[in-house]
């Protein structure tokens, strides 16, 4: 039951739909909240209404559409490629505007062809918003969290550390915060004796049997939620990662990447010649990258008029590869936003690797747009 009144644009947005081969569905409100507070994201996390059913089972309102999504095309056994597009109410606590608002979209699933499958979730989305807002000039910018996860994997980083910085990806504050403890690290001193002993000395065995006694000997081994062997390799892996440092050269590359901000059409050639310099092979990051801009070019799409920032991301823990927003030059507004997340229907259940690319339209601020001068 809606609460809210659709906007006087919602019949244009299905027709751009249906131009575009994509199927209408929707989702029940009432979601399971484990996937989203799994999958999602802190940022999504904080945000969720949530609520339990009878049973306690965790239960939440529906926070946004490409979980939903995903899940039913999992249960109905549909097969790919298949497009979806969905209209309809998401529940979340925002900072600024409504709690209660209205999303659409298109989830692009199974396309193989993962350059044209980006460059058409760009054009649908910029495409959209032309015709809802005619008159108003369109930006983009654009970021992929691929050629990210190139770089950290190339500065040899230890594994728990490139998954930090990874899953930081999108937010400077948190990328600052860990890369200041990179740089002068806070070693761990909270360790009992006999455990940091038996970690330095390399013993495993032993300290997997040492954990297991005490576990036994304070009663807490009857409801663990981690096994003694779970948490000796958790112990290690903190004293590893509060024991690395980032070096002053591999600093300044990360730095020098991050800082990388030119127009899409030059944004090839600067990222060759940054890894060219920096001595990184990034390999079938690049690649991809170079692919993506082709599409987008044959896409008849103006490559001068997106922005590429090597340090956008955006705040949901799915994005793959591309991540992208959509504005009207003059305004702070993100109206569509969207982006590749190759992992996420695995991660929710499905057999076979499925990739995925899609977008969301923010109908409120498209609303206050069409009504400003």
């Amino acid at each position: 039951m809606a609460l809210i009144n659709l906007p006087d644009f919602a019949n244009d947005l299905l027709d751009e739909f249906a131009a575009r081969k994509a199927e209408r569905i929707d989702t029940p409100v009432i979601q399971p909240a484990e996937p989203f507070l799994d999958i999602a994201g802190e940022d999504l996390r904080r945000r969720i209404f949530m609520t339990e059913s009878e049973t306690g089972a965790s239960l939440c309102l529906r926070p946004e559409f490409t979980i939903p999504v995903c899940i039913r095309h999992i249960e109905t056994a549909t097969g790919t490629p298949k497009r979806y597009s969905y209209l309809g109410e998401v529940f979340r606590q925002r900072r600024e505007g409504g709690n209660e608002f209205y999303q659409a979209g298109i989830e692009d699933l199974g396309d193989i062809n993962i350059a044209s499958a980006d460059a058409r979730a760009v054009g649908d989305a910029t495409g959209i918003l032309a015709r809802l807002l005619p008159g108003k000039r369109i930006t983009v910018t654009l970021g992929d969290q691929a050629v990210f996860e190139a770089v950290v994997q190339a500065l040899g980083l230890p594994l728990g550390w490139q998954k930090r910085l990874i899953h930081a990806f999108g937010s400077m504050g948190q990328l600052e915060a860990l890369l200041a403890s990179l740089v002068s690290p806070q070693f761990v001193t909270d360790l009992d004796d006999d455990v940091a002993r038996l970690i330095t000395a390399g013993d495993e065995a032993a300290l997997i049997a040492h954990i297991d006694a005490t576990m036994n000997r304070t009663g807490y081994s009857s409801n663990a939620s981690r096994s003694p062997a779970e948490i000796a390799r958790r112990l290690k892996e903190k004293l590893v990662l509060s024991e690395t440092r980032l070096d002053d050269a591999a600093f300044r590359v990360l730095e020098e990447f991050l800082s990388l901000r030119v127009p899409l059409i030059n944004a090839s050639a600067a990222l060759a010649g940054f890894a060219d310099a920096a001595g990184l092979k990034l390999g079938n990051a690049l690649s991809r990258f170079d692919g993506r801009v082709a599409a987008l070019g044959n896409a008849g799409i103006d490559l001068g008029s997106i922005d590429y920032r090597a340090a956008f991301g955006r705040p949901l823990d799915y994005y793959t590869g591309l991540v992208f927003e959509v504005g009207i030059q003059g305004s702070s507004a993100v109206l569509a936003g969207g982006g590749r997340f190759d992992r996420l229907l695995t991660l929710l259940g499905a057999k076979d690797r499925i990739p995925a690319v899609g977008f969301s339209l923010w109908l409120d601020r498209i609303e206050t747009e069409r009504a400003a001068p």
